[in-house]
């Protein structure tokens, strides 16, 4: 099985005398976030009734003309540009042929030599360092309709719900060497289009899915091994597990003196491994020519300027400007900018109480509880206003720490405001030196033998003593007045 080498952190699969480096390229389809489809005015609605969103374009009628979506364009555009790519200003829309019974025209409207968008890259935040993975092209095409096995035992159904609907494909140089980078690389790609609002990201309903090519060579050669294509994973987890187990099939071959062949494999996820579905085609085998339905898209400066001036600041930029501005680390703010609404929440926080603090319960018992009850920081039960209010009773000395994650189980049903409920359950922080004196007095008088034991040199005794007059005061007691006061009583 594959190995991560710690001292190199290569990812090699290791055999008895060879290793071999993993060669991965991603082609990632993404679905355009968009009211319609690409060529037609139906809606692309999720989880629709059957057949219940599809115009005569989209179901090829004879005579139905495709009219390009504006709004899918500028989609396209702005993730062109949120991947520091080139904007083509002239691109063709092709016909790509093949037969399926879920493709009603019997082609694929797409781009081939002529794409919207061209090379670009985007920088992964490894824990190893930065790494860079370029983009070849992003182009625009349709998605075709769904065939549905397991409904009917002698029958396919087809769902054309999804025939025509607009897909990013981005496809990357073959740059990635690892599942960790695969994990990476998705996870940011996917930021950065919700940041920009391109896409939702969301791989349970098949708004990203990826195309996998993989193949592998011994560690030190150049030359690309050959590779074979692993169609429509949608999952981080399931294109890890179809990557290792292809990239040792492959290796295995290798081993025994054989040669793998350049084909399309499908991952089958209970069984855990690839399967032959077809040999890989080339581009002749689709026999890809313009669409003499659609003009070539040719784009002024003026349409790619005005769409450059809407790009908000994107994770890069902003991870950026948390570090100078914030003070924090990169680690901690690579977690807070990973996702728009995450660091949109963190921001409302910051804003109106402690940063550090902001940063630490945020990353910590909010991620906690999100996790716990499976939830987006979207839908946090916790509002960033609440949070942000228990982080200045903390912060002005009205609750301690520990009695703050109390506050914040209680506030984790229904919202509720954290001043209300100090008050409610009369949680306020006893900060009156002389009533925290009188309880202290008392845990001295009751515990001499400790007292005699801590002022003969056992230091470690303080600690006891603290946890006395916390568990005296039920837990409101300030704790850094008992210190100081503690200190002064016992020395």
């Amino acid at each position: 099985m594959d190995k991560l080498s710690k001292e190199s952190k290569e990812y090699l699969i290791k055999r008895e005398i060879n290793e071999y480096e993993v060669v991965i390229g991603l082609e990632v389809h993404a679905q355009v976030l968009s009211e319609s489809k690409l060529f037609s005015s139906s809606p692309t609605k999720f989880g629709s009734e059957p057949n219940t969103q599809v115009s005569l374009v989209d179901a090829a009628f004879p005579g139905m003309l495709p009219v390009i979506n504006e709004f899918c364009i500028k989609q396209a555009i702005k993730t062109g540009i949120g991947l520091k790519a080139k904007i083509n200003k002239k691109s063709v829309f092709d016909r790509k042929n093949y037969f399926y019974a879920d493709l009603p025209q019997g082609y694929q409207i797409s781009q081939y030599k002529n794409p919207i968008v061209g090379e670009g890259s985007v920088i992964l935040d490894m824990p190893t360092g930065e790494k860079k993975v370029n983009i070849e092209r992003l182009h625009l095409e349709q998605d075709a309709g769904k065939s549905i096995h397991d409904i009917d035992p002698q029958n396919t159904l087809v769902d054309l719900n999804r025939s025509g609907v607009a897909l990013m494909e981005i496809v990357s140089k073959p740059d990635l060497r690892s599942l960790d980078e695969v994990n990476f690389y998705i996870k940011k790609l996917r930021s950065i289009m919700r940041y920009l609002g391109t896409c939702d990201g969301n791989m349970q309903e098949g708004s990203l899915r990826a195309d996998v090519n993989v193949s592998v060579r011994k560690k030190g050669t150049k030359e690309l091994g050959t590779r074979c294509e692993i169609k429509n994973v949608n999952s981080i987890k399931f294109m890890q597990m179809a990557i290792d187990y292809e990239a040792n099939r492959q290796v295995d071959i290798i081993e025994k003196g054989g040669v793998i062949d350049q084909e399309t494999r499908l991952f089958d996820t209970k069984k855990n491994e690839t399967r032959s579905m077809r040999t890989k085609e080339d581009a002749h085998d689709y026999r890809y020519f313009p669409d003499p339905d659609l003009l070539p898209l040719e784009l002024n400066d003026n349409f790619i300027n005005d769409i450059k001036k809407t790009i908000p600041e994107l994770p890069d930029e902003k991870k950026k400007r948390f570090i100078e501005k914030f003070k924090l680390s990169s680690y901690e703010a690579n977690i807070l900018v990973s996702d728009i609404e995450t660091s949109k929440y963190f921001e409302e926080v910051s804003k109106n109480s402690d940063v550090k603090l902001a940063t630490n319960w945020i990353t910590g018992e909010l991620f906690a509880l999100l996790n716990e009850k499976n939830l987006e920081i979207i839908d946090s039960p916790i509002s960033s206003n609440n949070l942000a209010k228990l982080i200045s009773l903390i912060k002005n000395g009205t609750i301690s720490g520990k009695l703050a994650k109390s506050i914040f189980e209680m506030m984790a049903n229904g919202d509720k405001d954290p001043n209300k409920i100090v008050e409610e359950k009369g949680l306020k922080q006893q900060s009156d030196p002389k009533e925290l004196e009188k309880i202290i007095d008392k845990v001295i008088l009751e515990n001499p033998q400790n007292v005699k034991s801590y002022k003969s040199g056992k230091d470690k005794l303080f600690g006891f003593f603290v946890g006395q007059v916390m568990k005296s005061s039920g837990g409101k007691a300030n704790p850094q007045l008992v210190n100081e006061i503690l200190k002064k009583k016992l020395n």
